[in-house]
């Protein structure tokens, strides 16, 4: 029964991201109406996911937030951080790869909202863009959000932090980096199958102190979302 719920519930997902985004284009025109269709598409498919699949998602920490812009860096196990941490902050800027705004439509609204796309590989006038792009962000007010991993890892997976935090960082200097640790990767897996019930926690951990750069910033950030993101693993809370 549970694989039936999450198999129904996967198809709603994308029925339902393909009506917000049909729905999007007479307003594409206005980055305010776009992130307004944003949260009612992610507070739309959240009810749906607590209602069939019988997964909820816990936040905790909001205490620990300081007052916008701020960097969020997140563990990244599952797609659903990205909506939920996307729905969580006003207009917030995620740090992203490149290849993701070369996708139809969807990439077009990336650009549109104004994320921040990395691409280390084309050299230093890539990451003139970058830097300009999260100062942009930053000057706006608005909360930039990275993966500092780059890409999903399982949970219990070893830790392979990257380079784009740093880079990120050394871009908005004046910003505090505030570590985020989650279980979700428990409950919400690759397959369209791969959904289970229970609570998953995202947790807002306490800013690091102002300052870190380069390795120094990313072994800070491993030391406290890695021990935190065990705990919430072995606390976790569902049917598995």
């Amino acid at each position: 029964m549970t694989a039936v719920r999450a198999l129904v519930f996967s198809l709603f997902f994308y029925l339902w991201g393909t009506v917000i985004m049909l729905a999007a284009l007479p307003v594409a025109w206005s980055r305010g109406a776009l992130w307004w269709l944003r949260r009612v598409w992610i507070r739309g498919f959240l009810a749906v996911l607590r209602l069939l699949v019988g997964l909820r998602v816990e936040i905790r920490g909001r205490a620990h937030l300081p007052p916008e812009p701020f960097i969020i860096a997140a563990k990244h196990q599952s797609m659903l951080e990205t909506f939920v941490l996307g729905a969580l902050f006003d207009r917030p800027a995620f740090v992203l790869k490149r290849e993701l705004t070369s996708i139809p439509v969807f990439g077009w609204y990336l650009k549109r909202v104004g994320m921040v796309p990395i691409d280390r590989a084309r050299g230093p006038s890539a990451l003139r863009r970058m830097h300009t792009a999260a100062r942009a962000c930053a000057a706006e007010r608005r909360p930039l959000i990275i993966f500092p991993e780059g890409t999903r890892r399982a949970p219990g997976a070893p830790p392979d932090y990257k380079r784009g935090l740093a880079l990120v960082a050394r871009a908005t200097p004046d910003l505090p980096v505030v570590p985020v640790a989650l279980n979700t990767g428990l409950f919400w897996g690759k397959g369209l199958l791969d959904k289970r019930p229970g609570v998953t926690v995202i947790e807002i951990l306490p800013p690091l102190a102002p300052g870190l750069q380069g390795d120094a910033l990313l072994d800070a950030v491993a030391a406290v979302i890695e021990p935190a993101s065990a705990r919430l693993a072995h606390g976790s809370s569902g049917e598995r």
